[in-house]
């Protein structure tokens, strides 16, 4: 995917997706991508195997174990995570992309409404997983944001050298390295997904990293208690696709140093005719931060709106513009005596290009 801004052409991001069949029950599925920007710049954003017997019953057992995106998204849902509307993820998804990796196992239990006769399908899925300890940190620092850049499987996230963060009593970096297990303790999530023919698709979610907040490893990155639940519905009218997704949780670190609870939400209206679509978003997001914890200016909140346009023009190419607009306001900022408000937008050209074997 190939990016034209103010500051040129830019090669923003490449991604390769491998799928292999061990007979009729298994498939190992890995995604390799390259971004210009960032630590790292080419690495795994999943690799997992996964499980789905052959069966003709009313219920059906399937299952993965690796490293991968539980389903928790009704917005980025191509191959690689991504999103077949805006180019730029909401903040939702943002965050989910830069901080949240399953490594671990997901059942899923599922009854299709095809074999029942049935215009209803329902799965529940539950999952255990280790290694996401410093969920949270992103989030409490800086606040929500939106760009397009995924975190690689061993990378490492910078932010702005906040001095109460770096310095003491926390004393810690101003980076995280979002997918390390830290406090050996496994976090769970659980899932139900109910969809009605192919116009409706629900999906409700509890997540709980199991974070012990008092841990940390030798480089001070703690191990951070984070949980939410969410709320995804997707719903097609002919040609018009409406969606929205609803978040809110809990995070915090050490003993009595940070503490927030966050919500947000986005709702998005696509429309397709014949090799157009055109998607329209808008949502916002609040971190507050508990006062009783050492640290008092995690406070951010923002809203933003973002209109994609995508053209393609054969099965492999694909161009488009889109336009986002993120105002916000992060107290952290005034610990770098900068303004606590700030607005960004930003105008994309994207040729894309994509190829199946």
């Amino acid at each position: 995917m190939t990016r034209f801004d103010e500051s040129g052409p830019a090669l923003i991001q490449a991604m390769l997706t491998l799928e292999q069949d061990f007979g009729t029950d298994f498939t190992a599925n890995a995604t390799l991508a390259a971004y210009e920007d960032g630590d790292q710049h080419v690495g795994l954003t999943e690799a997992y195997i996964n499980w789905k017997p052959l069966s003709a019953q009313k219920l059906k057992w399937q299952g993965k174990a690796g490293f991968f995106y539980p389903q928790f998204s009704a917005e980025s849902v191509q191959s690689g995570w991504l999103s077949p509307y805006t180019f730029t993820p909401s903040a939702i998804n943002t965050w989910l992309g830069e901080e949240l990796r399953i490594a671990g196992a997901e059942l899923t239990l599922f009854s299709p409404g095809r074999v029942r006769r049935s215009p209803w399908t329902d799965e529940g899925r539950v999952g255990v997983f280790g290694g996401n300890d410093p969920f949270g940190t992103l989030l409490s620092y800086r606040g929500f944001a939106t760009h397009d850049r995924q975190s690689l499987q061993a990378d490492r996230v910078e932010f702005a050298k906040y001095p109460n963060v770096t310095g003491p009593p926390i004393a810690g970096p101003s980076w995280v390295e979002p997918f390390h297990e830290i406090d050996q303790r496994l976090g769970w999530y659980a899932g139900y997904h109910l969809q009605y023919q192919n116009k409706l698709d629900v999906r409700l979610y509890r997540y709980d990293n199991n974070g012990d907040p008092t841990a940390f490893n030798s480089q001070r990155q703690y191990a951070w208690d984070t949980k939410f639940s969410s709320v995804a519905v997707k719903y097609q009218m002919g040609e018009t696709t409406l969606l929205s997704q609803f978040i809110d949780g809990s995070t915090r670190m050490g003993s009595n140093l940070v503490a927030a609870d966050y919500r947000a939400s986005y709702l998005m209206l696509s429309h397709v005719w014949s090799r157009h679509r055109v998607s329209i978003r808008w949502e916002d997001w609040r971190v507050a931060g508990q006062q009783d914890y050492w640290l008092r200016n995690t406070d951010s909140d923002g809203t933003a709106y973002a209109l994609a346009w995508r053209y393609d023009l054969s099965d492999h190419w694909q161009i488009g513009v889109e336009y986002l607009r993120n105002s916000n306001a992060a107290l952290s900022r005034l610990t770098m005596a900068e303004p606590a408000e700030a607005a960004q937008q930003h105008w994309l050209v994207v040729v894309q290009y994509r190829f199946t074997q």
